[in-house]
């Protein structure tokens, strides 16, 4: 007994209200995912191709859709009065040439001959921490490609002129038969004699070889804006690989490097630094410089601040791009930095807290003074 068919919508995947938008974009997947020369000798791939095929050519047409949507699968089953199934009338010219174009390098429906912006060219630049925050302009040399004067860009030798291509008659396209499972197929390909420009050069330009173009260094200025992470990429048109068949000019694509700051660090929008402070700014308070990109500001600092402790200088952070006027913030966290060399009097000092502190004594806890108080005593005490 012969296994039943699947309802043709559902082996598309859309639903019977589809527009034919939608019914030939979920074919063009299923036939991309399980065509046999993506799937050689793939059995299984090979049928879902067959039955997605198979859906398309009825759904794709409007008269054979309105017959399936009335009579089902028994519109096109002889045995039951239909016409039977067949491919005829059914468009996949279209499809099979993205199928191809796009997987496996084979021609395309676009015009060879018609002008196409030329490539994009990639350089790097670096900066410093600090002009990545301010902005500036860096000036860089690059090799660019300009049209050979001597031949006029045509890449043919002074005296003569391209000729048409014997091969494709200009067209720039040759067209070959395959055969594929619903008979023989035409593909078009880009012509291997021309390379797609529907030209050949018998005698080339000896000064650029036959390539209409001569490369020369050049000096750019690259406007770097305020606030630029370091990776990202600043487009500067019209600066990269010359058009094809008098296409425009592609562009320069120019990614920023940035020096990483001995002391600053960028997260994100935000600015975060570390600032060492000392026992008695610690407990007393008082002021001390944390370094902004803005240059050196004064904070007070609370008495009895903690190491680790981290305060919020509102808009002294990254400038955005967009808008100048805008910045993040910076966050300071606060160390207390222990002394490594200490004078004579200063050892005598600590040791005079620490008899203060109680630690000597072997006093209760509850009966010991605060850090703050204790460390007061031994700077008024001096």
């Amino acid at each position: 007994m012969a296994e039943a068919k699947r309802d043709y919508y559902e082996v598309l995947g859309v639903g019977r209200d589809a527009t034919d938008a939608q019914i030939k974009s979920a074919y063009r997947k299923l036939a991309k995912k399980y065509h046999p020369d993506v799937n050689p000798g793939d059995k299984e791939a090979e049928a879902k191709f067959k039955e997605a095929s198979e859906a398309y050519a009825i759904l794709s047409d409007s008269e054979k859709r309105t017959k399936y949507d009335q009579y089902g699968h028994a519109a096109f089953d002889p045995n039951m009065g239909g016409g039977g199934f067949d491919f005829s009338g059914s468009d996949f010219s279209d499809i099979f040439g993205d199928i191809f174009g796009n997987i496996f390098g084979g021609g395309t429906r676009r015009n060879p001959n018609a002008p196409r912006k030329g490539a994009s060219i990639r350089a790097r630049v670096r900066v410093t921490f600090d002009e990545s925050m301010k902005g500036c302009e860096k000036q860089l040399e690059i090799v660019l490609k300009d049209p050979c004067t001597a031949c006029g860009g045509s890449g043919a030798k002074p005296g003569t002129s391209p000729e048409i291509c014997h091969r494709c008659n200009g067209s720039g396209q040759v067209v070959f038969t395959s055969q594929s499972f619903f008979g023989q197929v035409q593909n078009v390909q880009t012509c291997p004699e021309c390379q797609g420009k529907g030209k050949v050069i018998r005698e080339k330009c000896p000064t650029c070889r036959g390539t209409g173009y001569t490369s020369s260094r050049k000096t750019i200025a690259v406007a770097i804006p305020a606030g630029i992470e370091s990776g990202q990429s600043i487009r500067i048109r019209g600066k990269g690989e010359p058009g094809i068949n008098g296409g425009e000019r592609g562009d320069l694509l120019v990614e920023v490097y940035v020096t990483p700051h001995p002391v600053l660090q960028r997260q994100g929008m935000d600015i975060v630094s570390r600032v060492p402070i000392s026992y008695a700014q610690a407990v007393l308070g008082g002021e001390v410089k944390v370094l902004t990109i803005d240059g050196d500001v004064a904070y007070t600092i609370k008495p009895g601040t903690n190491t680790g402790t981290t305060v919020r200088l509102r808009g002294k952070g990254v400038p955005y791009q967009r808008n100048r006027d805008v910045r993040g913030d910076h966050y300071v966290t606060f160390d207390i930095e222990t002394p490594k060399h200490l004078s004579s009097e200063a050892k005598e000092a600590l040791r005079n807290f620490d008899r203060l502190s109680g630690n000597s004594l072997g006093q209760e806890t509850s009966k010991k003074k605060g850090f703050k108080e204790k460390l007061k005593e031994v700077f008024e005490d001096e």
